[in-house]
C-alpha cells in the first residue's frame, strides 16, 4: 500500500520509508509507547492511530494490535482524501 502511494506521490517516499523502518523496529505495547516515538500521533477508536507524513502533507491511518505487535495500514492519502474517511472504521 505504501509503495503504491509513493508511486503516485513520489515526494512521500522518503517519509513513508522512514516511518516503515522505525515502525518495524518498534516495540509498541500501548499508545504511550507510540507517543514516545511519534509525539504528534493521534489516537481514535478501534486502536486506530493517525500519523502526519511529510510535514502534514499526507495522512497515514493504521490499526495496531498491541498484544501481537502487528500494525495494519488502513489508509494513506492526502488531506482531502483523509477528510472523506471515518478513521475509526476504515
Amino acid at each position: 500500500m505504501l509503495r503504491e502511494f509513493w508511486k503516485i506521490y513520489p515526494d512521500a517516499e522518503q517519509a513513508l520509508r522512514a516511518w516503515h523502518t522505525k515502525t518495524k523496529q518498534a516495540n509498541w505495547e500501548s499508545t504511550s509507547d507510540v507517543k514516545k516515538d511519534y509525539r504528534n500521533a493521534s489516537f481514535v477508536a478501534n486502536n486506530r492511530v493517525i500519523f502526519n507524513i511529510k510535514r502534514k502533507q499526507y495522512r497515514l491511518v493504521v490499526a495496531i494490535n498491541y498484544p501481537y505487535q502487528i500494525v495494519y495500514i488502513r489508509f494513506v492519502g492526502t488531506h482531502n482524501e483523509y477528510d472523506k474517511i471515518d478513521t475509526a472504521t476504515i
